[in-house]
């Protein structure tokens, strides 16, 4: 294993051209969705800031919708191409399986007439479809798997929705690739109990945008609760909403604002959304919760500035983006001691970490906070720091650059020809 060195700036040659593959999150999609998150935010950011670095930089997602052109220029050099495979319409992402032989056929005969120098896959059906394609093509394959079936299993048992085949595929695509970049620390552990070795692995972070997530900015309105509690990401039972309405129970005088999930007018109709709402009425503090919906981008950070505490009390977390944000804010988090947190979160430097699925943790670590103006601002300044020093996307994009350039440094000498590469001197 190597751990992403995100101060070092590797001597740079060449401008790469790179492919991204996100078979199901798409850099353009709305965040919030049941589909919607992390991964949209990793791939679209990770993209821009490769970019910055002199790189060209194409994501290939799958066509959604019949009205999507064939590309779109996200920015200067990105560009978002959509991948015909399947219906073109939503489809929750365990149902997409069926299509990745589609997709990677059609990245096969694009990359045939016009190849890349890397392709770095995103999530396992992304991973399976580029592997069929650079099988043919002999490109070059980085995967980062943002999410592990073993660790979904183990955690959701009965209520995973995986397709049955996930972890053999998994494992097929951590043999097949050139190269692991896992997000976190806590995945290489997972990786090696699948008996892929930490030799193959490379870890770098996922990032923040410093500049839009700062202390300093505008704040959203606050109610006329003393404190405020905020939660924010996609409205999942595994992301833990309900235990932070638990535990709300044991802090008199704060409000919780639940922040996702789908836009404000369709609340009602949310099934998770009825459920949350059902359990806080039963513990007697649906007048302390408040349920904004899916949000714009640009109303995040104003949100998570009003807070008092952050919290992030998920069952597991395969990174979690979160906390960086609400820590680039300047706000104290506490969140579950599970995956990518353990490597985010300094408890107590920047907030407190607590068991999963215990509630009555949650409640004294946050009621510590509230109790601690001092130690509150402390956490918010340390934890700026943190982000700063670590985590800022520059330095991700650095890191992910230095292990790109590690593999192309590492196979046999390539000649690129139509229709991919070939080992120099073969003819």
């Amino acid at each position: 294993m190597t751990y992403g060195d995100v101060h070092r700036d590797p001597i740079r040659t060449d401008a790469l051209s790179i492919a991204l593959v996100s078979e199901h999150a798409s850099p353009l999609a709305a965040l919030g969705g049941e589909d919607a998150g992390g991964q949209n935010v990793h791939v679209a950011r990770l993209a821009g800031a490769l970019a910055d670095r002199g790189h060209q930089v194409t994501v290939y997602t799958r066509r959604d919708a019949r009205d999507l052109p064939d590309l779109v220029r996200l920015r200067t050099g990105v560009g978002v191409r959509h991948v015909p495979a399947g219906p073109p319409e939503e489809i929750p992402k365990d149902e997409l399986l069926p299509h990745m032989l589609g997709f990677g056929r059609h990245l096969a005969r694009e990359w045939q007439a016009h190849p890349p120098d890397l392709v770095h896959s995103h999530f396992w059906m992304s991973g399976l479809a580029a592997l069929h394609a650079v099988r043919e093509t002999r490109l070059p394959l980085l995967h980062t798997y943002h999410a592990l079936g073993t660790v979904k299993r183990r955690n959701q048992r009965h209520a995973d929705t995986s397709p049955p085949a996930r972890i053999t595929c998994e494992k097929e695509v951590g043999v097949g690739c050139d190269r692991i970049v896992a997000t976190c620390r806590d995945e290489v552990r997972e990786l090696a109990a699948m008996g892929i070795s930490s030799d193959k692995v490379s870890v770098v972070p996922c990032g923040v945008d410093t500049g839009a997530f700062t202390p300093q900015g505008p704040v959203a309105e606050r109610g006329a609760h003393p404190h405020r509690l905020i939660q924010l990401g996609r409205l999942v039972p595994r992301k833990g909403a309900a235990l932070s309405i638990t535990a709300l129970t044991r802090l008199p005088g704060v409000e919780l604002l639940v922040v996702g999930g789908p836009p404000s007018d369709r609340l009602d109709e949310d099934r998770e959304v009825r459920r949350l709402r059902d359990l806080a009425h039963g513990l007697g503090v649906a007048d302390r919760v408040r349920f904004t919906g899916g949000v714009a981008g640009e109303d995040v950070a104003p949100l998570l500035r009003s807070a008092d505490v952050v919290l992030c009390p998920g069952d597991y977390e395969p990174f979690g983006i979160v906390p960086l944000e609400a820590m680039a804010c300047g706000r104290p988090v506490v969140a579950t001691a599970v995956g990518g947190q353990l490597d985010t979160v300094a408890d107590p430097a920047t907030g407190r970490l607590v068991p999963p699925r215990d509630p009555e943790a949650l409640a004294r670590a946050v009621a510590d906070l509230l109790a601690d103006p001092a130690a509150r601002d402390a956490c918010g300044a340390a934890g700026r720091r943190r982000v700063l020093s670590r985590f800022g996307w520059e330095r991700v994009a650095a890191a992910t650059e230095a292990v790109y350039l590690g593999v192309l440094a590492d196979r046999p000498a390539l000649v690129r020809v139509a229709g991919g590469y070939r080992a120099a001197g073969v003819n």
